[in-house]
């Protein structure tokens, strides 16, 4: 038998509504909170009156790919210091009746400054008189080292000379060269100072005008192959010294004594 009175459905309780809201509400405070800590805790103060286009997007911080370098150039670590054995690959300058040559005697002395020089921690390029890595050579220094005529001058043709280019680019480390070269040479050998036989081909010597300007060049005889003739034949050695003390006295900018010549 069928009720005439409708049926109502339950309905919710309204306390239990008002709290579902409530709940809702305290989500999206606490979400709210969140965010704006976020913000304040990547803010730096004084930013935006820095940057007035600062923006929320600049807090992210985006990783950026960096091009890849190339390899680092290995910077040199050890000195390294030219020397020209004159004559060398081109002609025989200067020759002895009994055929001994200035080129040879010029290696041998050449040859025993590379060794000197390595064994004390440089890098030594031994060059021909003309050899074609002279073009822009660079280097801490660069000595050539050539010997005098054989023939008999006079009893005055002994000893050695020293010079630089006329015009260097840099005179005065030019001149602390030559004079380092002077008075190392002079002490190792003993032999005089020839200085007034200094000609053109000394200091328009033609290396002075191929190598790179920073490179502080000079050219040495040192000797002549007549009145000298049985030191530099036969006490190369002490000649390859005075010529190494000599680039080691301008290397490291050693005193030199006034004293000597």
């Amino acid at each position: 038998m069928e009720s005439n009175s409708l049926v109502q459905p339950p309905q919710p309780k309204k306390g239990w509504g008002i709290l579902k809201v409530s709940f809702i509400n305290l989500q999206i405070v606490f979400g709210v909170a969140i965010i704006l800590a976020t913000l304040f805790t990547a803010w730096t103060p004084g930013e935006t009156a820095q940057n007035p286009t600062w923006e929320i997007s600049q807090i992210v911080s985006v990783p950026t790919l960096q091009p890849t370098a190339g390899p680092t150039p290995t910077p040199r670590q050890r000195p390294l210091i030219g020397i020209v054995s004159g004559h060398w690959g081109n002609d025989s300058g200067t020759v002895c009746p009994d055929g001994l040559t200035e080129a040879e005697v010029n290696q041998n002395i050449a040859t025993l400054v590379q060794k000197q020089l390595i064994s004390k921690g440089f890098d030594v390029d031994l060059l021909k008189e003309f050899d074609p890595r002279l073009t822009g050579y660079q280097a801490a220094a660069l000595v050539s080292i050539h010997a005098d005529s054989c023939n008999y001058i006079n009893d005055q043709a002994t000893g050695f000379k020293v010079a630089a280019a006329l015009a260097s680019p840099d005179p005065e480390r030019a001149t602390r060269l030559t004079a380092c070269l002077r008075a190392r040479y002079a002490k190792a050998t003993l032999l005089p100072l020839h200085s007034t036989s200094v000609t053109a081909d000394m200091t328009d010597y033609h290396a002075f005008g191929e190598i790179n300007k920073a490179t502080t060049a000079a050219i040495i005889e040192t000797g002549f192959l007549n009145l000298d003739r049985q030191f530099l034949t036969e006490k190369a050695d002490l000649a390859a010294q005075g010529i190494v003390n000599g680039i080691l006295c301008f290397i490291n900018n050693e005193a030199i004594n006034s004293n000597t010549p």
